[in-house]
């Protein structure tokens, strides 16, 4: 009788298979718990929330060889510098506003979603709102009556979708986040808004509080 080899005895195999799966289970461990660490706001990649109380660009990166997030001199949203608690609670009001209005039936966030509509990675960013000192209110009034605005008027046309302030304002504080995000030159060949012109306008004495809300932490 023929000695078996062993690279063809099936114990062989069913062991390696066990032992394959085994380091690919600590591999997948040592993955998630990397990318948990790399995705949490406040980290490299990803910005405090705070980051909406300063001016965010999208610059080309010669190294890197595509366009990076800068962030610049202090630019409060709405007028208002918000701590670090106000600005998570207004961020995270904001995305539960995308996902209660089920924004990615039709956008995408981040590359995720239907991409029936623009990628709203960069919304903060689009050149579409004119200039940067239209651009918040710009933003805010378009969630709010979206069926009023020019652009909106010719192709695939934004419903209303009855958002309120407070609910507009925070999804503009969450698009704003969200467009500090290193997202290793995503969306490609982006060209974003100017805004390389005037220095940042003082904020009103009596500038208009930000929208309350509660101060759950931004789900990731």
């Amino acid at each position: 009788m023929a000695q078996e080899i062993w690279w063809a005895s099936p114990s062989f195999w069913r062991k390696s298979a066990i032992w394959v799966t085994g380091l690919s289970f600590v591999i997948l461990i040592f993955l998630t718990f990397d990318t948990v660490k790399q995705i949490t706001a406040g980290s490299p990649r990803v910005p405090a929330y705070s980051v909406i109380n300063k001016r965010i660009d999208y610059v080309f990166n010669t190294e890197r060889n595509f366009q990076v997030p800068v962030i610049g001199q202090d630019e409060p949203l709405f007028g208002k510098m918000l701590t670090e608690e106000e600005a998570e609670a207004l961020v995270s009001h904001g995305k539960l506003t995308t996902q209660a209005k089920n924004c990615m039936n039709c956008h995408t966030l981040l590359g995720n979603g239907s991409y029936y509509a623009p990628d709203l990675t960069k919304s903060w960013l689009d050149p579409s709102w004119g200039s940067k000192e239209a651009r918040e209110q710009g933003m805010v009034d378009f969630l709010m009556n979206p069926q009023d605005r020019l652009h909106n008027a010719l192709g695939r046309k934004m419903p209303n979708l009855g958002i309120t302030e407070d609910e507009a304002k925070a999804t503009v504080a969450f698009l704003k986040w969200m467009s500090s995000i290193d997202t290793n030159g995503f969306p490609a060949n982006f060209k974003p808004i100017d805004q390389a012109d005037a220095p940042v306008a003082a904020a009103p004495a009596t500038a208009e509080p930000a929208p309350e809300v509660s101060a759950a932490p931004a789900q990731q």
